[in-house]
């Protein structure tokens, strides 16, 4: 199977597994996200193949939904096994599933490649801006988190084990994640993107708190 069959049966395949999901981690966010690297790619001249494969499979073995947080992508190995994929493009793109999420505010960014830091940035720009605000309260509602809940402080959170064990209210989930991801993009075509989506969330909150206080009858 040469490269370009390999991508449209891994295509294929994934929105076959999240044709149903509701919590902001279905197919269309897994093709944006395949579609910005892609894009991304283009202009920082990486590997497309280890782009195109990671892009589609990092949402596979996603910690947030497996029982036990493993983070180890066996189904993802498992996988590009089944289609032949050579072992040294198996390990770069397990390399950039395994360090691809966001794992808490104070928390060191493990990303190495090239490849892996145009990835990481096409899932964080589709975790901010309008889109990012729309799927945020997705996740929310579907992890049964309050929409804000003016009583809690916003945590910086040091570990992974602290944010991943968070259950904070989605308006805390922009300051604690979402506000922080324009400071955090790698590549200068993703930085510049970031810009305009941050700005969007910014009036979004502003509105979200006016609106909350019942000032914007004033």
């Amino acid at each position: 199977m040469n490269q370009s069959d390999i991508i449209k049966k891994t295509a294929d395949f994934i929105k076959q597994e999240f044709g149903d999901d509701s919590s902001g981690h279905d197919w269309w966010h897994i093709y944006r996200v395949w579609k910005n690297a892609i894009a991304i790619c283009e202009r920082e001249k990486a590997d497309l193949f280890i782009v195109e494969l990671a892009a589609l499979l990092h949402d596979l073995d996603d910690w947030k939904f497996s029982e036990n947080g493993d983070e180890t992508p066996h189904r993802a190995i498992a996988w590009m096994k089944s289609c032949g994929v050579e072992p040294q493009v198996i390990q770069a793109v397990c390399d950039i599933i395994m360090n691809v999420s966001f794992k808490g505010a104070q928390v060191e960014n493990k990303m190495k490649s090239l490849e892996g830091f145009i990835v990481q940035d096409a899932d964080r720009l589709d975790a901010i801006g309008a889109i990012g605000i729309g799927r945020a309260f997705a996740y929310g509602g579907y992890r049964n988190r309050p929409m804000h809940d003016p009583e809690a402080e916003n945590q910086m959170h040091a570990t992974f084990e602290e944010y991943k064990n968070s259950k904070s209210a989605t308006i805390n989930h922009f300051h604690e994640k979402l506000l922080l991801l324009k400071y955090k993009m790698n590549t200068a075509t993703a930085k510049k993107i970031a810009e305009g989506r941050h700005e969007v969330m910014l009036r979004f909150l502003q509105q979200f708190m006016l609106e909350w206080e019942g000032k914007d009858l004033e």
